[in-house]
């Protein structure tokens, strides 16, 4: 087979579940390196990025909770950052172990990574990423009355989550360094939560407050890095049109052209599937050779034996 160089896309739900503690979320890693493996097995090329929603929301609680005048809380870019670095030590440590138990030898490297947005993107005035824990109906009110300058908005019928300002990548500053350690036999980790969201002021980057959603940025990574292969990890095995509806069905191989039928027909919803489909119809848009894979982290094996999986093709 030949060599493919892959970006897999972890969510951040899929590090942190009900158990926020440190031990859970290096467990739930442990169980994902072993799946993420398998791609090396095979000898592809890979580089990991990952969410950060519900880590980044609970640090941002942490710090307000311990915040003094002579300790203050850091800002949201810094917290990104934060998370970047905590994520990627855990992934390195369970990828590093994944790969010893299965004979292979490769290094594994975390980058805080940058990426860029425009200063005047829409998204600053209009905030819509969820981050942090879900609140029930019971508990939003006197979390909107401690926190009275936070935006909180309901999310897919699972609760009342924060959102902030999710603006959209432009560039990502460190995709030469990704490249630089593939093409030396790296497992790179990169574009952390979607990255730490920066403009440019002069001769420097200067940080915002904002969350990127993980998916354009892996998209806008595997773009720059020429990518065979963007692999988005959700919750199920495949993609569905008129979801949990008697007329249900799943997509296996689907054309981009197909897919913007179907976003105009709203098919997905915008609070978990549709940045998904959208950041899978950047990629193939811009880059005519490659694939996407929307699936499941537990369909791994089966999209590696036998293309399971909703495949998006240009």
């Amino acid at each position: 087979m030949t060599k493919r160089k892959i970006v897999v896309a972890l969510g951040g739900n899929a590090i942190l579940a009900d158990d926020a503690s440190a031990a859970a979320q290096q467990a739930a890693l442990a169980e994902t390196a072993k799946y993420l493996v398998q791609f090396v097995k095979q000898g592809d090329q890979l580089i990991i990025s990952h969410g950060n929603g519900p880590q980044v929301g609970n640090l941002l609680l942490q710090q307000a909770a311990g915040s003094t005048a002579k300790n203050p809380a850091m800002p949201l870019d810094t917290a990104v950052a934060m998370t970047q670095g905590s994520i990627g030590y855990w992934l390195e440590n369970a990828m590093d172990k994944a790969l010893a138990d299965a004979g292979l030898q490769q290094d594994v490297a975390t980058i805080v990574t940058q990426v860029a947005v425009a200063d005047d993107d829409p998204a600053f005035s209009d905030p819509s990423k969820p981050i942090g824990p879900f609140y029930t109906s019971a508990e939003i009110t006197a979390e909107r009355q401690a926190h009275p300058d936070n935006v909180y908005v309901e999310d897919a019928g699972r609760g009342y989550r924060r959102v902030v300002p999710s603006p959209k990548p432009i560039d990502v500053k460190e995709a030469n360094v990704v490249n630089a350690l593939v093409d030396a036999g790296v497992i790179p980790v990169a574009v952390g939560g979607g990255g730490v969201p920066v403009v440019k002021a002069g001769n420097q980057l200067v940080g915002r407050e904002a969350v990127i959603d993980k998916d354009f940025a892996s998209e806008k990574l595997a773009e720059l890095v020429h990518a065979d292969l963007l692999i988005i990890l959700t919750a199920v095995d495949h993609v569905f049109v008129n979801f949990n509806q008697p007329d249900q069905k799943q997509l296996t191989t689907v054309t981009a052209a197909e897919l913007t039928a179907y976003i105009q027909d709203d098919q997905f919803p915008k609070g978990s599937m549709l940045p998904k489909i959208q950041a899978a119809l950047d990629f193939v848009n811009n880059r005519p050779s490659g694939q996407v894979v929307i699936t499941s982290l537990a369909n791994v094996g089966n999209f590696l034996e036998n293309g399971s999986g909703t495949i998006i093709r240009q």
